[in-house]
């Protein structure tokens, strides 16, 4: 893994951005960036985790929302029925949008 990235401190507005641990909370900042950042924060977060851990994280992630579950799903190119939280949605369902 290469030196800490740079990542914009709004994605991690409610911890201390300081005190993250880029090695132990790897599966919560790469969550948190593909959730809540932007193409350079996904660049510099597949530059310092590598593909293999990226994709491992977010396939067994709980939570992506949806628009970010397919952008992960074309930067890592898997479909989104090997995403866990994809299919945490399909089994609930929202209620009809009228």
């Amino acid at each position: 893994m290469s030196e800490i990235p740079v990542f914009n401190q709004r994605i991690f507005w409610d911890v201390h951005f300081d005190k993250l641990d880029y090695e132990k909370e790897a599966a919560f900042i790469i969550t948190r960036v593909f959730d809540r950042g932007d193409v350079p924060d996904i660049r510099n977060c597949r530059r310092h985790y590598g593909d293999e851990k990226i994709t491992e994280v977010l396939l067994n992630t709980k939570f992506l929302s949806e628009v970010r579950t397919y952008l992960a799903a074309a930067v890592i190119d898997r479909p989104l029925t090997d995403f866990r939280c994809y299919r945490l949605r399909q089994l609930n369902p929202e209620l009809f949008p009228y």
